[in-house]
């Protein structure tokens, strides 16, 4: 019988994430949790799919649901706030091997593997996941309900390095980047912050 225990009791430290609050704001006005966006990066993700050409979609997924599981721990830090991402990156890997301890050591091992894919770009797969990331992100500050003090040109510039594995990516993006200047013009919608 496998070690049921060890995994349940992963899943419960891992609800903690849904109390994790990003600086984004919902449509509603409601601070998001580091959960739902984690969830809507899988489901643009899976928007994506068929026009994305041939990837581990399998991987992509993984990689969208572990990508800020660590944050479960200490929370989020709002990437304006970040002059060096590495001691977050650290601190983040350690809280991720920590919510991890109870899981049978090569589930352990897949997940922190994952993680440092995500984490280091190192395929194709995680970079395209970086860059949806950030463009989730962003999706989120447009559509947010936000103080009306949000800073636009740092979503601008945000998440730039990884736009250029794919072509749909970079459409994407555009769109997304039309709709931040449109904000920016009007002051109607903004958003306070500009999570990693």
């Amino acid at each position: 019988m496998p070690n049921l225990s060890g995994r349940l009791a992963f899943i419960l430290e891992a609800e903690k994430l849904k109390s994790v609050l990003r600086s984004a704001h919902t449509s509603t006005g409601r601070r998001e949790s580091t959960a739902e966006h984690s969830w809507r990066l899988c489901l643009l993700a899976m928007t994506l799919e068929d026009i994305l050409g041939p990837l581990d979609f399998e991987r992509m997924l993984k990689l969208c649901v572990i990508h800020d599981l660590g944050e479960a721990i200490n929370g989020d830090v709002s990437a304006v706030l970040q002059q060096d991402s590495a001691p977050k990156s650290a601190q983040e890997r350690q809280d991720f091997q920590k919510l991890t301890e109870t899981l049978p050591e090569s589930l352990q091992a897949e997940f922190l593997s994952l993680w440092d894919d995500y984490e280091y770009a190192r395929t194709r797969e995680a970079r395209i996941v970086k860059a949806l990331d950030k463009i989730e992100t962003i999706i989120q500050h447009n559509q947010g309900q936000n103080p009306a003090d949000f800073d636009y040109a740092f979503n601008l510039q945000y998440g730039r390095k990884y736009l250029a594995e794919h072509p749909v990516i970079a459409e994407l993006r555009a769109m997304v980047d039309q709709a931040t200047r449109l904000n920016a013009g009007t002051g109607q919608l903004s958003a306070p912050g500009r999570d990693a």
